[in-house]
Formats: C-alpha cells, structure tokens, sequence
C-alpha cells in the first residue's frame, strides 16, 4: 500500500512537470523551426519589383496579400500642406481617452513651434472606442486642434499593428514631404532638441558632440570633404532607428506576448526597433509601408515592422538614447536623452521637459 502510495505521488509529480513544462513552453521551443536556415513569411519570394510598381503608381505582377483599408473620419489632410519640406513629423500613438496626455506633449515636446527654423509637424493616432461620450469629447477636441488622425478600428492593445499601418498610410498619402517621422507613444518623454540632433549623424550620437574634434578627424582621415562635416543624410537613406532587440517569440501560454508555432513556427524574431520611440526616414517610411502589401498581418506592430524592414531589406540601427523603460529622471542625466518611456504622468512630463529646456536640453 505504501509502494503504491509513492508511485502514485512520483506519477502525479511527472504529469505536474509535464503540465509546467507545457505551459511554459518547452515543448513549443523544440518544435521550432530554424530562423537563419528556414525562414519564410508570407508573401514568400522577392518583392522588391512588386513594391516599386506600388511606388510608382502601377500595376505589379503579382497582387498584393495583404492591404490596410482605413475609413478616416478625421484626416488632418492639410496638416503638411503649403510647405515644401517638413524636417521632422511626430506621429503619436495615443488612446483615445488620454486627453490630458495629449495636451501635455502639445505643450512641451510635441509643440511645433519650438523652433523658428525647423518645420515640425505633430500629429496623434487614434482609433475607436464603443463611448459616444468619449467620441464627443474626441470630436471637440479635433476642433480644437486639428491634430488627430482618427480611422475606424477599435483601439486596443492588440490593435497596435492597424494604428502603426494608419500612421505609415497617412504619412505616404498626406504627409510624405517630410525628411524624418518620428512614432512615439504618449507616454514618452521626447527631446526635440535631440532629435534633431541625432538624425543629423545617427551613426555616431552622441559621440560627434561630445568629441566633435575628434568626430572631425575620423572623416578627414577617410577622405570626408570638409562641407560634409554638417552630417546631413542623404533623400535616399532608409533609417530604421531607435531601441533594437534582437529577441525570440515567448512560448508561455500565460504570457501577454505568447505566440503560437502556428502563428510564428521560428526559434527567433527578425531583429527590430521597439514600437515605442522609432525613427524613419522618408524613404525607409515608403519602403516599408509598401512592403506590408506583401508581408500578412502580425498583431504585435514592433515585431511586424521588423518583419517588414527585413523583407525590405532595411537594416535596423541601434541609439542607447533611446529607452525603451523608464529613464530615472535626473536632471543632469537628460542632455543627451532622445526618448524615455514611463513618463504617462503629465504632471511629471511638463515639469520634467521644462526644467530639461531651462538647461538647454530640449
């Protein structure tokens, strides 16, 4: 009796660590297949002739798989209009009930006017909520300002994906005179300062401020003529920028982020920015809005862009100034700072950007 008592404890442990296992995703790992040897996503084959024809307003041989069809009922279509060129566009992706966070940025990083010599343009995404409370306050709100891009999806956290396509389709259709956009959640701090700063020369920020002699040499020694010094990218540049993960998909059925091996059967997820802070040029922003035509939906929006960059062929670059957790605030610690997540409190972002702009770092 006492033999079968510890038998059946021993069975009932091993079907326990079975369970365990299943739920965190052990078996799910070895069923993987391999991302460097084996990699496909649909649509499966070259496309880079099939983008150009979209670009160019044609008809490509093969027709798209997947396209995102939004019904705008607020456009901001005049938002880039009588200006020739824009420097920098924020996109900011917000919920529709965050009025006070938006007023914050309006009033601290998101301004347009901070500069007299730069043309920026701010912009908020937003989708649906079944309140027509808060639809009418959204409604006033747009009367107000002028500034939300508003389409007809429900706005939740899985959603992240069509708000992130909203943006990508509103910048190419309403909006493509700018040279940089910059998507960013609400709950960002952002210099603009920086930005500004860093897209002028991404590959070395902010190390040519800090050492601008010694940035000075580097190009002299490669043969850099001296007018190049200003940094400034060429039209043709696909920047893709921000936080980069190189990461793999969670198997923990319990997780947030759990994605089947029906869903992504490969042991790795293509490199990619965190949605959170990211920064496109104008020519990665088309490459890649294009490029969804041919890549299926993914729900989470930073694993698709990095699907699409992939498939575009766009090489994601790296800046630890942009955080993708919360920076803890100190005011001497900010100069260089580009974007912070964990600032939704606005309270805290007006105090924090105007004591960060009294130290000329906004």
């Amino acid at each position: 009796m006492f033999t079968n008592s510890r038998k059946l404890k021993r069975y009932l442990a091993f079907l326990v660590s079975l369970c365990l296992l299943y739920v965190f995703g052990a078996f799910h790992h070895l069923l993987e297949r391999d991302f460097y040897d084996d990699f496909h996503y649909p649509y499966d084959g070259e496309i880079e002739s099939f983008v150009e024809s979209l670009k160019a307003h044609s008809i490509p041989d093969v027709a798209p798989i997947n396209m995102y069809y939004f019904e705008y009922s607020k456009t901001c279509h005049e938002k880039c209009a009588r200006v020739k060129e824009i420097r920098l566009v924020y996109l900011i992706k917000s919920s529709p009930e965050n009025f006070d966070r938006r007023n914050a940025i309006r009033s601290s990083w998101g301004y347009e006017r901070r500069f007299s010599d730069v043309e920026i343009r701010t912009v908020f995404l937003v989708g649906n909520r079944d309140s027509k409370s808060l639809q009418d306050s959204l409604n006033e709100e747009y009367s107000k300002y002028k500034d939300i891009v508003h389409a007809n999806f429900t706005d939740t956290y899985y959603n992240n994906t069509y708000k992130t396509m909203m943006g990508l389709q509103w910048a190419t259709k309403f909006c493509s005179n700018s040279k940089f956009y910059m998507f960013v959640d609400d709950d960002y701090y952002v210099s603009t300062k920086n930005v500004l700063r860093f897209v002028r020369y991404p590959t070395n920020y902010p190390k040519y401020l800090k050492d601008p002699f010694g940035t000075m040499n580097e190009l002299l020694k490669i043969g850099r003529r001296p007018q190049e010094l200003t940094f400034e990218l060429e039209n043709d540049v696909r920047l893709y920028t921000g936080c980069l993960v190189d990461s793999s998909p969670l198997r923990h059925l319990t997780s947030k982020w759990y994605v089947s091996l029906k869903e992504y059967p490969y042991h790795k997820w293509p490199v990619y920015i965190t949605a959170g802070a990211y920064v496109l040029s104008r020519a990665a922003l088309i490459d890649m809005y294009y490029t969804s035509f041919y890549t299926e939906h993914f729900r989470f929006d930073d694993i698709y862009l990095g699907l699409l960059a992939y498939k575009a062929k766009i090489e994601p670059l790296h800046c630890e100034e942009f955080y993708f957790y919360r920076k803890d605030y100190d005011k001497f610690r900010f100069k260089y700072v580009v974007a912070s997540h964990g600032y939704g409190d606005p309270r805290e972002l007006l105090h924090i950007w105007t004591e960060q702009k009294s130290l000329g770092n906004v």
